[in-house]
C-alpha cells in the first residue's frame, strides 16, 4: 500500500526477475530504491525455466546464490527430431532448470536483504516529470525503470514504442511429475511445432510447446507431430495447470527517454526457444546500474544494443530451423555425423567463441551443409 513515503532515488515498474535484478544493481550502487507491481508474489510465467549457464553467473554478481538443493543441473542441449538426435555439452559449467516461482522468490529474498522496498498490490497508474503515479498519489524519482513484461505500459507512456524487428509465436507450459531422462535441456522438433523440455528436479520436467498459432501450441496436437516426447510422457502425471503465453522477437529503435529506462521484454525479447530472456534482463540491469550511477543512459543504451546482437542472431536462426522442415532435416542430419560441430556451434551460441572460431565454424558448417 502507498503510504506517501515511497519516493527513491530509483522506481522500477514490474516486480518480476527483471525489475527484482534492476532493483537490486541499483541499491548495489548505492541507490535508494522502491519496486512497486499490481500482483503479489510468486509471480509466475509461462516460461521454459531452464538458465543456461552464462545465466547464472549475472545472477552471483547480483549476490543471488542458487542453492545446492533448488532445481535440476543439465550439462547441455539437445536437439531430437524422428528419430535424429545430436547433443553437446556446455564448454564451461552446467545449467539448470529451476521452477520460476522459486527463483522469483529467491530474488525477493536478495532484495529485501539489501534493502529495496517493495509495494506489492500496488499498480502503477502512470508517470509524472518527476515521478509515477500511484492509487494514493504520487511517489517522487530521479530514474524510473520499466521492467512490466513484453505488453509494457512504461514503453507506452513514454513513447518508446517503435519496433525494429518483430515476430511472435504461442506458447504454452506444462509440468509432468516424471524422471528425467537425459543429462541436457532437449528441444524436440516436429511439423508445426517444437517443445523444450526442461528437467527441473530429480522427478520433474517442464515443457513449453512453441507454435505460429494457438492452434500449433496445443499439447494435444502437438504432441501427435513430436512422437518420442509423446511416449515419453505415457504414463507421465500432469502437476500443474497449463498456461499459455505469447513469445515474441523484436527490438525498440530506443530503450529510454528522458529519465526512463527500460529492461527486460518491455526493452525487446527474443523467442523463448533461445533460453535467452532472463541472461539479458540480467546483465541489462547491471548495465542499466552502471549508466545510472554515471548519470548518462546513453551508455545502457550501447551496453543493450550489444548485449542482444548475438541472442537475436540465435533466434532468427532458431525460428528458421522451426518454419523451414527441409533446411531443418538437411541440418539435423549432418549435425549428428559432425557432433564436434555442434559442439563448437554450442560454444558460440553461449558466447564462447571468438571472432576467428565463429568465422572457422560457419566456414565449416556451410561445407557440411552443402555437402549433406
Amino acid at each position: 500500500m502507498f503510504t506517501g513515503k515511497e519516493g527513491a532515488d530509483v522506481f522500477v515498474i514490474g516486480g518480476g526477475p527483471a525489475g527484482l535484478a534492476a532493483a537490486i544493481a541499483a541499491r548495489r550502487k548505492g541507490f535508494s530504491v522502491t519496486v512497486a507491481d499490481g500482483s503479489e508474489p510468486p509471480i509466475d510465467k509461462a516460461c521454459g525455466e531452464g538458465m543456461m549457464p552464462e545465466t547464472q553467473a549475472p545472477l552471483r554478481e547480483l549476490g543471488v546464490e542458487l542453492p545446492a538443493s533448488a532445481g535440476y543441473r543439465f550439462r547441455g542441449i539437445q536437439f531430437v527430431q524422428d528419430g535424429v538426435k545430436v547433443a553437446a555439452d556446455f564448454p564451461e559449467g552446467q545449467g539448470i532448470g529451476i521452477r520460476r516461482t522459486l527463483l522469483h522468490e529467491l530474488l525477493i529474498r536478495e532484495a529485501e536483504k539489501c534493502g529495496v522496498k517493495l509495494l506489492w498490490k500496488t499498480p502503477v497508474a502512470g508517470l509524472v516529470s518527476d515521478g509515477v503515479r500511484l492509487p494514493g498519489g504520487t511517489a517522487p524519482a530521479r530514474w524510473i525503470i520499466g521492467a512490466d513484461g513484453s505488453n509494457s505500459r512504461v514503453r507506452r507512456w513514454s513513447e518508446l514504442n517503435a519496433t525494429e524487428v518483430c515476430s511472435h509465436r504461442m506458447a504454452s507450459r506444462r509440468h509432468y511429475r516424471v524422471h528425467p531422462w537425459t543429462e541436457c535441456m532437449e528441444i524436440y522438433w516436429g511439423a508445426r511445432a517444437q517443445a523444450y523440455v526442461t528437467p527441473i528436479s530429480c522427478e520433474e520436467v517442464c515443457i513449453v510447446m512453441l507454435g505460429e498459432t494457438a492452434e500449433h501450441a496445443d499439447f494435444e496436437r502437438a504432441l501427435e507431430d513430436l512422437p518420442e516426447l509423446r511416449e515419453r510422457l505415457t504414463s507421465a502425471e500432469l502437476c500443474s495447470r497449463e498456461r499459455g503465453a505469447i513469445t515474441a522477437m523484436h527490438s525498440l529503435e530506443r530503450v529510454w527517454r528522458g529519465n526512463v529506462a527500460l529492461v527486460g521484454d518491455a526493452s525487446g525479447g527474443v523467442d523463448a526457444i533461445t533460453g535467452e530472456g532472463l541472461r539479458l534482463a540480467f546483465r541489462q540491469a547491471i548495465a542499466l546500474a552502471e549508466a545510472m550511477e554515471s548519470g548518462d543512459l546513453r551508455e545502457y543504451e550501447r551496453a543493450h544494443r550489444q548485449l542482444a546482437r548475438r541472442p537475436m542472431r540465435m533466434g532468427k536462426l532458431m525460428l528458421q530451423l522451426g518454419r523451414n522442415a527441409g533446411i531443418r532435416c538437411r541440418a539435423l542430419s549432418m549435425l549428428s555425423r559432425n557432433p564436434e560441430l555442434f559442439a563448437r556451434l554450442l560454444a558460440i551460441y553461449v558466447g564462447h567463441a571468438t571472432p576467428r572460431d565463429v568465422v572457422i565454424t560457419g566456414a565449416q558448417l556451410g561445407w557440411q551443409f552443402l555437402a549433406a
